[in-house]
């Protein structure tokens, strides 16, 4: 096999996921990632992704019917297309409650917004999370309406594919998004799922479709006694890891670049042996 190239390139589009640890007032978690956009664009970073969950994680999981919002209306989204426009970045919005024509339930949307603020993207996670295991127990489903359809955007180095937390156990969302330059996972993983399975299915997705992925995570201990594992990270198409952050609030910065991802794909060319 040929040498794969370093992911040194001057076609490099610089990246950063904001790693947060969310409490149930959405004016604290704006202040936290205003905090952490800023320093993430003045590291250099054009692409930033915010984690699950980022605007609000309430004592009770209804919390979030309070703030959940119509398409183009509301302070979070408003919130989003400044940050956006002020930094002149692409800003990926984790995720938010969005209304739902079910009462009682949102749904969990991803919204992209451009360098001029304008909301470019969206996606609603389809796989929601359940778990039951001693003393812990999750149903995402009992306040969450399943999404439908697979999003993506163009940015300037590539197709970015979306995706949300749970939908990381689902390979066939991926290959359903197509050929991608770069996979952004928002993610609120508990402590317990996170610490086995976390790493090893970012890497998975990252090797099996030759791209680069970046994962915005939670990470740590929230208001409402949920344990979040963290470990936001950026890998290449080689399933390296290039940067991650354990626990805390905080940045995992990295570079995508065109020139490595192409050099992994000719040298392997795996995408090209499908049959299925």
């Amino acid at each position: 096999m040929s040498q794969i190239p370093s992911s040194a390139s001057s076609a490099s589009f610089n990246v950063a996921a904001i790693q947060m640890v969310s409490t149930p007032v959405l004016e604290e978690n704006f202040n936290t990632a205003r905090r952490l956009v800023a320093e993430a664009a003045a590291q250099g970073a054009q692409l930033v992704l915010l984690p699950e969950y980022w605007p609000i994680m309430g004592m009770q999981d209804t919390d979030k019917l309070t703030c959940a919002e119509i398409l183009g209306e509301g302070p979070i989204q408003t919130f989003m297309a400044q940050l956006a426009r002020e930094h002149g970045i692409w800003l990926i919005g984790g995720t938010l409650p969005m209304i739902a024509d079910e009462v009682g339930k949102v749904l969990n949307t991803t919204l992209v917004f451009d360098p001029d603020g304008r909301q470019v993207s969206r996606y609603d996670k389809i796989h929601l999370f359940s778990f039951s295991k001693g003393e812990e127990s999750y149903d995402e489903a009992r306040t969450i309406v399943y999404g439908k359809d697979t999003g993506s955007f163009q940015a300037p180095f590539g197709k970015v594919g979306l995706s949300v937390c749970y939908d990381l156990r689902f390979p066939e969302l991926y290959r359903a998004l197509g050929d991608c330059s770069l996979i952004v996972v928002p993610a609120a993983f508990t402590y317990t799922t996170g610490k086995a399975h976390w790493e090893i299915l970012l890497r998975a997705r990252a090797v099996e479709n030759q791209c680069y992925v970046l994962a915005a995570a939670q990470g740590g201990k929230h208001p409402n006694g949920r344990r979040t594992w963290g470990h936001s990270m950026l890998i290449d198409p080689w399933g390296e890891i290039k940067s991650v952050l354990a626990e805390g609030e905080g940045l995992v910065c990295g570079s995508i670049d065109p020139h490595f991802l192409k050099g992994v794909r000719d040298s392997l060319p795996a995408l090209l042996h499908r049959k299925l």
